[in-house]
């Protein structure tokens, strides 16, 4: 029954991660190889302190063209407001917050931790599965 499904049983737990200091061509290039909408973004400590999307992205792509070369650092263009669910939320309650947000992607805490990513395309895994 999907209303028994957890995010955690769909989440992807292989984390590609982000320190605010990494060259935004670079965090691009990790987002496309890895085929992720976002990337967590970390400090020193290992705790979040923003997200990386593909949204962000964007912003990065008309920056460039005003300054005639793409350059940055992620901490300028990272998204800082973060929406985050609990790894033992129902993903039938993860698809109304999907349905009601442009965010493609949220971080999946446990206790605390960062634990994984959960995205639009896993909730739809979970559909057909």
């Amino acid at each position: 029954m999907l209303s028994k499904i957890t995010v955690a049983d769909y989440m992807t737990k292989r984390l590609v991660s982000l320190s605010k200091q990494t060259n935004v061509s670079d965090a691009i290039k990790k987002l496309l190889e890895n085929k992720i909408t976002c990337a967590p973004v970390m400090d020193e400590h290992g705790q979040l302190i923003g997200m990386f999307s593909e949204k962000d992205g964007m912003r990065v792509v008309l920056a460039s063209v005003y300054d005639q070369g793409m350059s940055g650092k992620v901490g300028d263009f990272m998204s800082t407001d973060i929406i985050s669910v609990d790894a033992n939320s129902s993903i039938v309650n993860l698809a109304q917050n999907f349905q009601g947000s442009p965010v493609r992607s949220y971080p999946v805490f446990d206790h605390g931790k960062l634990v994984g990513i959960i995205s639009r395309t896993d909730v739809l895994r979970a559909l057909v599965s």
